[in-house]
């Protein structure tokens, strides 16, 4: 690395990188089951798909874009999708009752707590911060979600 980037940086970069990997394994693993036959089950199949589509959405967002807005959208989808996991095991959801029993299960609550807890991180994180003294604090802090002000 460049001695431009200070450690911060690229732990944020491996942070994002690591929290779309756990969006993008809960957005496939919900594909998977849904071209294994959960698109014949009325309303679970079409919100499966819906999952999988909205994943690559914030992956590919959380992975081009720095704003904190995208990493909260990242911790939201992982706590939306592990609540309706949780209800769907425990009372059941829209008429599926699922198991927690099985790899594709397991590998979904790891994914969406990285995403859950990532997210979390980099919102709550102080972006922008110099890695050197003599180097200017960013002007413009809107892309990071509050406006820096000198």
């Amino acid at each position: 690395m460049s001695e431009r980037y200070g450690r911060a940086d690229v732990g944020r970069a491996v942070l994002r990188a690591v929290t779309a990997a756990g969006v993008l394994l809960s957005a496939d693993i919900h594909l998977q089951l849904w071209s294994e036959g959960y698109r014949n089950i009325a309303v679970i199949g079409p919100l499966f798909l819906l999952n999988a589509a909205g994943g690559l959405v914030v992956a590919v967002a959380l992975l081009a874009l720095p704003y904190r807005l995208v990493a909260l959208a990242a911790a939201g989808f992982g706590a939306a999708t592990l609540a309706a996991f949780t209800v769907s095991a425990t009372v059941g959801l829209f008429g599926v009752t699922e198991s927690l029993a099985g790899t594709p299960q397991r590998l979904s609550v790891v994914a969406e707590s990285v995403a859950i807890v990532g997210g979390a991180v980099l919102t709550l994180v102080r972006p922008g911060v110099p890695a050197r003294p003599d180097e200017p604090r960013p002007v413009h802090g809107w892309r990071y979600g509050a406006r820096v002000s000198r």
